[in-house]
This record gives C-alpha cells, structure tokens and sequence, in this order.
C-alpha cells in the first residue's frame, strides 16, 4: 500500500463530494496487477446521522458496470470457447432478428452499442420475465442503419444478454459464477437476504414504493428478475478491484478471461463512425469520467447508480470508485463534476 497520505489531493475531492452532498457513501480502490496501493471507505450509507458507516465491506448497486464485468467476460469466455463470433448475426441465435430489416445486425454491434437500436425503452412497465421482454425488444424500430453510429443501448444489452444464455447454455448469473468466485470478495446478482444491512441503499423508487437496499435499481433488470446483462451485478469495491487485476493480468497472459489477444480485442474503438466505444467498453476521452490524464488506451465504464471503473493497463493501474448517489433521487447529479477530478488528483499521486 501507498503511504497514507500520497493520495491526499484524492481524498480532498471525495471529501468535497460528501459535504456538497454528491453521495452520501463511497468507497475507492486504486491499484495495479500486483494488488491494491489505496483503498478507503467515506460517509455512512444514507444522510441519516444514524445510519451505518460505509466500509470496505459495504456492497453496492453496480448498475452498468454489469456490462463490462459480467457481460463481456461471458463474451470473451464464448470467443474464445469458439460458441460465439463477433460477425455472427444475432438472428443465428434470436428468432425476432431475422426479419429483413434487422437480419444484418451482429453480435458485434450488440457490443459496441452500433445496433441501431434505441437508447432506453420502459419495457418493464408491460412486461416481465426473458419471453415477453425478447418479444418487446424484437420488435423496437431501429433509429438508424446497423453500424453507421453508437448509440449507447440498454435495449441493445438486454438482448445481448439472452444471446449469451442461448450460445453459453445457461444463465448469466450461472455462467458468470465461476469467475465471480476466483476474485474472493462478493460479487453476484440477487444478493441475500441476510446481506442487506451492508448494502447501500439506492433510490426512493416510485413504481415499487419503497427505498431500494439489496434490490436492483434499474426497472428493466429488476422485471427481468433481477438478472441481465445490462444491470444488476452487486459487489464491493473489493471485488471489483480483483476483477481489475484480472483484466490487467490478461493484457499479459492467457487467464480464466481468456487471452493478451482477446481481451485486446475488447478493448479496441471498433471504429464506429463518432464512437469511442471498444466491445462493451468505452475507452478514454478528455471529456469523460477518468478525467485528462489516463493513457489513451484506458478501457472504462459508469454505472447510473454512481459506480465506476477505468482501468489504464499500458500504465498497470485501476481506479475503482463506487458511490450510490442516487440515495433517495436520480436527480442528484453532483458526481458527473467531480469524478474527473477524481482520477485527475489519483494520477497527479502518482507523478
């Protein structure tokens, strides 16, 4: 670990985002392949001066980080096992893709958000469960050509995610178990029970009239049964940062991801016209969340709930942060502001 206070420009800024009220927990992880150099909890799990102090154990909503944690690296394992190709049309594997307008889209563009598909869709205030939401999804006009533009997709995702369960033979949370459970920290969808008083609860929801604590904050993912590939992964700070390692030592070496060849794969622009998007990743652009001085190859994600992970593997360094800046409202936005500077002040640590 580093020494305490060569991270205390960082911690400044997460302190500033406790007072301004941009959370009201966090929890960061800053480290490298070899392990973790800092790691820290701040402020307690809601505004509430009687609610319990947010720890390295605390386990929070992950959102769409599911995308690239989950979700991709059922893909990779897919790739690499040869029962999924990029170019292979998702209609191979759905049946409500192969009429004539969407025949052309691919597994490729599922993942780099190039579908042509919609950016949301409220599917869950008519349906439930993977048959009518196939069946809703299949039949959303496309807004554009296949391939012409990225726009980022949730739709896009939700059908991704039965593809995979249809090439891999199983459940995303089935299939994504065995990874989960090499990385030794908590890190699954539909948490337990009797895990609850460690989540960080999420927002006041309306359509289900309660806070939500150990429930999925995303309304598709929780019709969806609280699995997708979109969202509903929970974990600790902890465990997403093994989950770094873990990319990190792939840049190098072939590991239960797959290998240097396949995650590099992942981690490149697919070259969509105007996108920066890699397979499921997005990757570093001066405007976006990992602030002004990452490599420009850095691969990185957001989460809706006030979750994030970039991960600079030409530099062996990841910055975990995770927040739920949506305890009790989405409409607290505060975090968008301050997390560039965040991993600004991590990378001035460093100089």
């Amino acid at each position: 670990m580093s020494p305490p206070d060569a991270f205390e420009h960082a911690r400044a800024v997460i302190e500033s985002g406790l007072a301004s009220r941009a959370f009201p927990a966090a929890v960061v992880d800053v480290g490298g392949a070899a392990g973790s150099m800092w790691d820290e909890a701040f402020g307690r799990l809601s505004y509430d001066p009687a609610s319990s102090l947010t720890t390295l154990e605390t386990i929070f909503d992950l959102a769409s980080l599911t995308k690239v944690i989950a979700t991709a690296s059922i893909a990779m394992r897919l790739v690499e096992s040869q029962r999924l190709a990029f170019d292979h049309p998702v209609g191979r594997y759905l049946d409500g893709f192969r009429s004539a307008d969407r025949a052309a889209v691919t597994v490729r563009q599922l993942l780099d958000h190039s579908s042509g598909l919609p950016a949301h869709a409220r599917i869950w205030e008519q349906a439930s469960g993977r048959e009518m939401y196939e069946r809703a999804l299949s039949s959303l006009p496309l807004e554009r050509a296949p391939g012409t533009a990225a726009v980022y997709s949730d739709p896009g995702f939700m059908l991704l995610g039965f593809l995979l369960e249809d090439a891999g033979g199983g459940t995303l949370d089935a299939q994504f178990a065995p990874l989960a459970g090499t990385l030794g920290g908590p890190l699954l969808y539909r948490p337990p029970v009797e895990w609850r008083e460690r989540i960080a609860p999420t927002e006041n929801d309306a359509w289900r009239g309660r806070v939500l604590r150990g429930e999925v904050h995303d309304e598709n993912a929780a019709a969806l049964g609280g699995v997708a590939a979109h969202a509903g992964l929970f974990g600790t700070a902890g465990a997403v940062a093994a989950f770094a390692r873990l990319v990190l030592t792939t840049f190098q070496r072939e590991t239960i991801l797959g290998t240097p060849a396949t995650m590099r794969t992942f981690a490149q622009r697919t070259g969509v016209p105007g996108s920066t998007r890699a397979l499921a990743w997005d990757t570093m652009k001066p405007t976006s969340s990992c602030g002004t001085r990452m490599s420009p190859t850095a691969i990185g994600h957001t989460g809706f709930t006030g979750t994030s992970l970039w991960i600079d593997w030409e530099r062996d360094r990841y910055v975990v942060f995770l927040t739920n800046r949506v305890h009790p409202t989405r409409s607290n936005d505060a975090l968008v502001k301050l997390r560039p500077k965040l991993h600004d002040a991590i990378a001035q640590s460093e100089d």
